[in-house]
């Protein structure tokens, strides 16, 4: 394979350029959420605002567009005026990442752009959990006929609580993307809060998490009210 190749690759030879990059911010002393919404609508922002369950002024912020200009020519210009201007920044909650494909995908188009964006959007799901991961180094070493069993063990939970309309994920690589030095975000989206904690806690048993995690978090859960159109 081409290193050089960025492109991402699907099923059946399939290439894509396109992406979609989705950045999460989080904010203290947000005394009152409809000042916020009330920027983001006016400002014509496509996004989220969650309030935050572990923080009694917090809110969460998650923007997408799939050219990062967006976020140097709106979100930054949109997050340095009211009300924004006075809440604190809660940088360790701060990720930046881009969808991905893995290689057997057959609509690269949904992958990459659709499927994220629906999931994000979503009314049936407003509880979320967000948070980084990064896997040892170690794991990038193995070939790959042993990384994938070890993949698929934890891609079979996720697909189940899926199945079962109990948890959906939005998955985002972050390599050089952010402060930390992390592999991937993560969004849990639901309708309700515990099987998206239960999600996390199956995930503890699996090869990958058990032995090949570095570190996850820190965790961000929040219940979402607003969206964008």
């Amino acid at each position: 394979m081409d290193a050089a190749n960025i492109s991402e690759r699907g099923g059946g030879g399939q290439t894509s350029d396109r992406r979609l990059y989705m950045q999460f911010m989080a904010f203290g002393e947000s005394i009152d959420s409809a000042f916020a919404i009330e920027s983001l609508e006016r400002t014509g922002t496509r996004g989220v605002l969650y309030e935050d369950v572990n923080h009694p002024r917090g809110i969460g912020i998650v923007t997408f567009s799939e050219d990062p200009m967006y976020f140097v020519d709106h979100v930054r210009k949109l997050l340095i005026g009211e009300p924004f201007i006075r809440m604190d920044v809660r940088e360790p909650y701060t990720m930046f990442g881009r969808t991905y494909t893995i290689g057997y995908e057959t609509d690269l188009d949904d992958v990459l752009i659709d499927r994220p964006i629906s999931r994000l959007l979503s009314a049936d799901w407003p509880w979320a959990v967000w948070y980084p991961l990064k896997r040892k180094g170690e794991f990038a070493k193995l070939p790959p006929e042993e990384q994938r069993p070890i993949l698929a063990e934890h891609g079979k939970i996720g697909m189940a609580f899926g199945e079962a309309d109990l948890a959906h994920d939005i998955r985002l690589a972050c390599h050089g993307l952010g402060g930390t030095d992390n592999d991937f975000i993560v969004g849990l989206l639901g309708a309700n809060l515990t099987p998206l904690s239960k999600v996390v806690q199956t995930m503890r048993s699996t090869t990958q998490t058990a032995q090949w995690m570095d570190h996850m978090g820190p965790f961000f859960v929040g219940h979402k009210v607003w969206q964008s159109q």
